[in-house]
């Protein structure tokens, strides 16, 4: 395996730990590049959900990187083996960096079916159990630019023990070292970058001793499992990521997976993570929800020309917000449950409300459209609902990203954060 052409070149890390910088030398020829801290394009087997290619374009400010996952693909291996081609031509990608995730961060995975030898992923035909064969097998299928190893992620609920969560690092190494022999003798992937997986649950010492091996091996970047939301509090995550990422070279880049709440990222990129996967505004609209949160940290709307939406102060929002999460006694950690960023408009109270979801946003959505309209699509369930709901909040996501980067390099990393987190403040009234 040559070295690796992915390189992260950092211009500044703010409070010595959240990394501001450029993910340079991605995709086969080198050309792509990422801005960091950032996201990936989630996608159902290489489509944004509700999104046709052409309403995707629309969006401006769509990460270089695009996120399928084993899950979705692994029951249609013999279709692409035919084809032949690798899935970003038989998806119809183009001018973009694929990147291949085991499981699909925005569906919730059954635990107990991993063995020494294989991991199991789920899709819709069930389960689809691989060994390491069959894992490169599908690598080698899909072509991508870059890919996590085969992983045994299963230590996330609060009751693993010791034992359980050190054999999960023990396997997971033993994977990394399989796959990346196998990789390493094969011509389809030359040039095809691998991030190893660090585990160890919520065991400190275990999380340590995943990091520092994986490390050793020759990866491109590192996948951080087993954190996602709902499985442990913020402050525990926090302290376990702090931990792990001062054992990691900081020229390769560390991807968090599963979480993507707005306050969770902030508090991840501050421990030291740069890229995450944006299923959250997928989640956000399947609840019939739009997000409706500021971020906007820039006295000059009109600067330099690339202004995310100037999302304006939304306090009768956050107010609605917050009603919803103590009247519906919702759990802020299940990822199935309305958050305190999103405003449901589902919700009578919008069948009479002219306004924009978010003013001064910049989407399709926002422009031509009103909140009575996207209530109504929703009551009489018309798929254009979903489509509308989803290009606003892939757009309004995908500019808080932008913010963020803003923020770190206009040291106003502070004031992002009273922004953002003020919606949280509200949840917390009695």
């Amino acid at each position: 395996m040559a070295g690796s052409r992915m390189k992260l070149e950092l211009s500044r890390v703010v409070q010595g730990r959240s990394r501001l910088g450029v993910l340079r030398g991605l995709g086969r020829t080198g050309q792509h590049s990422l801005e960091v801290p950032g996201c990936l394009l989630y996608t159902h087997f290489g489509t944004v959900p509700h999104l046709t290619q052409d309403t995707l374009h629309t969006l401006s400010n769509l990460p270089s990187v695009t996120q399928v996952t084993l899950s979705n693909i692994a029951e249609h291996q013999e279709v692409l083996e035919e084809f032949k081609d690798g899935f970003r031509k038989f998806a119809g990608l183009h001018d973009t960096v694929l990147y291949c995730s085991l499981h699909d961060p925005a569906t919730f995975c059954p635990t107990g079916y991993t063995t020494n030898k294989t991991v199991s992923v789920w899709g819709s035909g069930g389960r689809i159990e691989l060994t390491v064969a069959k894992f490169m097998a599908l690598q080698k299928t899909v072509q991508p630019d870059w890919y996590q190893s085969m992983a045994d992620g299963e230590t996330w609920q609060n009751n693993t023990s010791r034992k359980r969560v050190r054999k999960s690092v023990d396997r997971t190494l033993t994977h990394l070292d399989e796959c990346l022999l196998v990789h390493q003798k094969s011509q389809e992937l030359e040039g095809v970058e691998v991030f190893g997986v660090v585990e160890g649950g919520d065991i400190l010492e275990e999380r340590l001793r995943s990091a520092k091996e994986t490390a050793k091996r020759p990866v491109a970047g590192f996948c951080l499992d087993g954190l996602q939301t709902g499985t442990m509090d913020q402050a525990l995550r926090t302290q376990l990521i702090t931990a792990v990422t001062k054992e990691l070279p900081e020229d390769k880049p560390r991807l968090l997976q599963g979480v993507g709440r707005p306050d969770e990222v902030l508090a991840c990129v501050e421990a030291g993570v740069d890229l995450f996967e944006s299923f959250f505004p997928f989640q956000v609209t399947e609840r019939g929800c739009a997000l409706c949160f500021s971020f906007d940290v820039s006295p000059d709307p009109e600067r330099a020309g690339r202004a995310p939406p100037a999302v304006l102060e939304l306090d009768e929002e956050r107010d609605t917000a917050g009603e919803t999460q103590q009247n519906g006694g919702l759990n802020l950690d299940d990822q199935t449950q309305m958050t305190s960023f999103e405003i449901n408009l589902k919700d009578k109270r919008y069948q009479d409300d002219f306004r924009p979801l978010v003013d001064g946003c910049g989407c399709y959505c926002c422009k031509n459209h009103q909140r009575a309209y996207l209530h109504h699509l929703l009551v009489t369930n018309e798929l254009l609902a979903g489509v509308l709901l989803m290009i606003h909040n892939t757009a309004h996501y995908h500019s808080f990203f932008d913010a963020l980067r803003e923020a770190l390099a206009n040291d106003k990393l502070d004031l992002l954060k009273r922004r953002v987190l003020r919606e949280k403040e509200m949840t917390r009234k009695p």
